[in-house]
């Protein structure tokens, strides 16, 4: 009996010794490099802190390369897409690479559908993290509450589009993003998303809450999301997420999109017990500490595209 003890934890020990080395050297090393692409509001890195909190370096450490670009803060997606297109360009251009593997979270998720949709010479996967692919609630709110040409609606373009250009300036963007903050809020929308769609309708599922095309045109398409607005009570940003879920009215969401809202292509999960922040591991890592680390997600996405020769 206690040889067979011995042996029982001899093994589990060797087993668990051995987890290190399947997660380690080129893990997520994909074939061609990862663009990481931010939401409304986002910045490739202000300081010390990453819009991708400790994602590249996680990514990096196992032989990824990885790109953080910077867009718009706010502007509508076609604008954001043709940013992120250019930089997609020079990207290439600086590696060799044939193509580029391109993750978006939020707003991010329909800025890479444009260039995958537009160039899809150019891009072999779109993985869209908290994705707006079929509209916010949160945006139609905010339009319905300040309609174009009314004066709350002129103070509210007029304070987000200055605070997309202190974005912009402090994570060392300059002045050369236009910043438009009523246009943002007109492509997030569900009358926006819906018209987006119609020009770039590939791995947008056809049902109202299924799974898209898993390639199209040669581009692999891919999501997960969240549905736990309120997910650490240690998050100041926390209960204000918890307040924008009353807008889906009891649906699943993030505290920003709703977990229908967010399915692309081939759907990884869309009920993370995660809010719109802790799917890009903010605020600077306080995420659920009872669901899977959001770094291990990416890591894991980069593992499944290096094994599909991606």
């Amino acid at each position: 009996m206690k040889k067979t003890v011995m042996a029982w934890c001899a093994a589990c020990l060797m087993a668990w010794l051995s987890v290190p080395a399947a997660w380690a050297a080129g893990y997520t090393q994909t074939k061609y490099p990862i663009v990481l692409v931010h939401g409304l509001f986002g910045f490739d890195q202000i300081g010390p802190v990453e819009y991708f909190y400790g994602i590249p370096s996680a990514l990096r450490a196992d032989g990824a390369k990885v790109f953080v670009v910077q867009v718009s803060a706010a502007n509508s997606t076609e604008v954001r897409g043709e940013q992120l297109l250019s930089q997609v360009k020079q990207i290439l251009a600086a590696t060799g690479a044939a193509k580029v593997n391109l993750m978006g979270h939020s707003h991010g998720g329909p800025t890479t559908r444009y260039v995958a949709s537009v160039r899809p010479d150019l891009v072999a996967s779109v993985t869209s993290i908290g994705g707006v692919n079929k509209g916010s609630t949160v945006a139609d709110v905010l339009l319905g509450v300040a309609p174009a040409g009314s004066l709350s609606n002129a103070v509210i373009v007029s304070v987000t589009n200055g605070l997309g250009s202190v974005i912009n300036f402090l994570s060392g963007g300059g002045g050369g993003l236009s910043q438009n903050a009523l246009a943002a809020a007109q492509s997030l929308s569900t009358a926006g998303t819906l018209k987006f769609n119609a020009a770039h309708p590939q791995g947008v599922p056809t049902s109202a809450c299924g799974e898209g095309a898993y390639v199209v045109n040669g581009v692999s398409y891919f999501s997960w999301s969240g549905a736990q607005p309120y997910s650490n009570v240690l998050d100041v940003v926390d209960p204000a997420l918890a307040l924008t879920s009353l807008a889906f009215k009891g649906a699943k969401n993030d505290g920003l999109v709703s977990s229908c809202s967010s399915r692309l292509g081939r759907v990884i999960r869309d009920d993370y017990a995660f809010n719109h922040l802790d799917e890009v591991n903010q605020t600077i890592g306080l995420t659920n500490l009872f669901e899977t680390n959001p770094v291990t997600l990416f890591r894991q996405q980069a593992n499944r595209l290096k094994n599909a020769g991606l």
